[in-house]
């Protein structure tokens, strides 16, 4: 700025514009407002770029707040196309062995790469394409495979489960490094703009395939199929891994990134002595509307604006002493079978790129806590306690809809109202829902959510209506468990593990699993006295 407070033209300069949706989509109307902002003639900007997008339904008075950049006569019109980062070539046998390959299994390995320490990355389930058939057949027949299912397999839960990468990280150097890299592999580029970016399970599928086909090429092995069944331990350190059918994998680390529905490799972990702890959680239901009606809720008068896209909604209640509120909310999205087991019910949901589905959905769940644990007589100091749990609730429902992942629903009114639904509205379940009541399956959990719903009702209006549905059952928002890690991110009782991501009770969604796996890369190369160069600058000097 100069001493006028005019941007001087040649000086690439960023605004706040709070505006209404139509300037948006009106590229004269855009730049007439950055420029009245900046004080500045529309003559002397050449460009206007949005480089930051939210919008502000608040007070019933809808406004897209915008950041934007004017780039003056003379300054360059475009920004180079994001490509992925160039990878030194990894040789020799592979020093790191990561279970998994979720976000945080597949950040640790391109964080690896990108420091020269070669990993190889071993995934029970399978490759994208081979998965795809698996879920084909659960939606159709009811049959899950336990090692290739929405929870497992090539990218992890976040793969057939959205693609959202909200994060209350607050590094936005490290969030800003991870969404360049999405976005060199193919993700859209306005994941770099939106507040809430999402990429969508109709995208993610092949951005985690180039990914992977990437990181190949500079050397990092990859084993899918390949179960990990125990911990190998040498000298009192851990030293590899025993796959499923007798298979050793030698390596100087372990990272283990298994995702938050892995039961088994908690229990191997368990049974080795790792240290754990229960970790709070939380159990509910999936409530699914008309996206109209969320979209008139949000928007108003503006409902179904092109600029604005689906509405979504995010609720914080506390009912009955407790905490409940909505969990991956999914505008124009879908309900889908999320079990890993036979005879365990529980659903989850996605929305595509364009969030042009018919209904929302969203969890909607109640806080699982130690005091929660003693009143079902379980043990807080048990590290699998809330496993426990989760299968019993799980079980429940599976049972209460009759079987083959039929879903127990019932109206949302009706839930209030503690009737019986005499019909069930339409819903995006593909498995088909069994109207059932739900108390006999939540328990003590049906009270501190009924209260919640009447809550949200009073500032929502229509959440409770003959349109809502509730169907159960809604138990894999995070792990249950934590694998405990010191300063240096190892396991405290096992030098040489590193737990990694959500499945290791340290991340709640895609973005913040791949942080995590980025800075257990950095830990891994700072204990063997590596420099961790840019990525060590990214996650803090150590």
């Amino acid at each position: 700025m100069n001493a006028s407070g005019r941007s001087s033209p040649g000086a690439d300069a960023l605004f706040e514009l709070k505006v209404h949706p139509d300037v948006v989509l009106d590229a004269a109307a855009l730049r007439r407002e950055a420029c009245k902002v900046a004080r500045v003639r529309e003559a002397d900007v050449r460009e206007v770029v949005i480089v930051r997008r939210a919008i502000d339904a608040r007070r019933g008075k809808v406004r897209m707040d915008l950041r934007v950049a004017l780039r003056f006569a003379g300054m360059s019109s475009t920004q180079a196309a994001a490509t992925p980062v160039v990878l030194p070539t990894l040789v020799g046998a592979p020093a790191v062995a990561i279970v998994g390959t979720g976000p945080a299994g597949l950040f640790c390995a391109w964080a690896l790469a990108r420091l020269g320490i070669r990993p190889i990355v071993l995934e029970r389930g399978k490759a994208v394409r081979g998965r795809r058939r698996d879920l084909a057949i659960l939606t159709r027949t009811g049959v899950v495979d336990p090692d290739s299912n929405y929870c497992f397999g090539e990218g992890g839960a976040g793969t057939f489960s959205d693609g959202k990468l909200y994060t209350r990280a607050d590094k936005r150097g490290e969030v800003a490094a991870v969404l360049r890299a999405l976005v060199g592999y193919g993700a859209p580029a306005d994941i770099l703009v939106d507040a809430r970016p999402h990429i969508g399970t109709n995208r993610l599928p092949k951005v985690i395939g180039t990914m992977r086909e990437h990181l190949e090429s500079a050397g990092v092995e990859f084993a899918f199929e390949s179960r990990v069944d125990d911990l190998v331990c040498v000298g009192g350190r851990v030293a590899g891994v025993r796959l499923r059918g007798g298979t050793t994998v030698e390596a100087a680390a372990v990272v283990l990134a298994p995702g938050h529905s892995a039961r088994d490799v908690q229990q191997f972990c368990a049974d080795a002595g790792v240290a754990l702890v229960f970790k709070p959680f939380a159990i509910g239901v999936r409530v699914e509307h008309p996206q109209a009606l969320i979209d008139r809720q949000q928007y108003g008068a503006l409902a179904g604006h092109p600029a604005l896209g689906s509405a979504s909604y995010r609720l914080v209640e506390q009912a009955c002493g407790v905490g409940v509120f909505s969990f991956c909310m999914c505008p124009g999205g879908f309900m889908v079978p999320a079990a890993t087991d036979p005879g365990e019910q529980v659903v989850n949901g996605w929305s595509p790129s364009s969030r042009s589905g018919r209904f929302a959905n969203s969890g909607f769940v109640v806080e699982i806590d130690a005091a929660r644990l003693r009143a079902h007589g379980l043990d807080p100091e048990a590290p699998l306690a809330g496993v426990a749990l989760q299968r019993d609730y799980e079980r429940r429902a599976y049972e209460a809809g009759g079987g083959d992942f039929v879903a127990p629903a019932q109206r949302i009114d009706d839930f209030v109202a503690r009737r019986a639904s005499s019909e069930l509205p339409e819903c995006s379940y593909p498995r088909g829902v069994a109207a059932v009541e739900l108390d006999a399956i939540l328990g003590d959990l049906a009270a501190p959510m009924r209260e919640a719903m009447l809550q949200v009702g009073r500032k929502m209006r229509g959440f409770i209506g003959v349109d809502g549905i509730a169907v159960a059952l809604e138990s894999r928002t995070s792990c249950p468990v934590r694998i405990v890690r010191d300063a240096a991110a190892q396991s405290p009782t096992h030098p040489g593990l590193f737990p990694c991501g959500e499945g290791a009770g340290y991340a709640g969604g895609i973005m913040s699993a791949a942080l995590d796996g980025v800075r257990t890369a950095v830990a891994i190369a700072r204990a063997w006295g590596r420099p961790a160069g840019e990525l060590g600058g990214l996650v803090g000097d150590g």
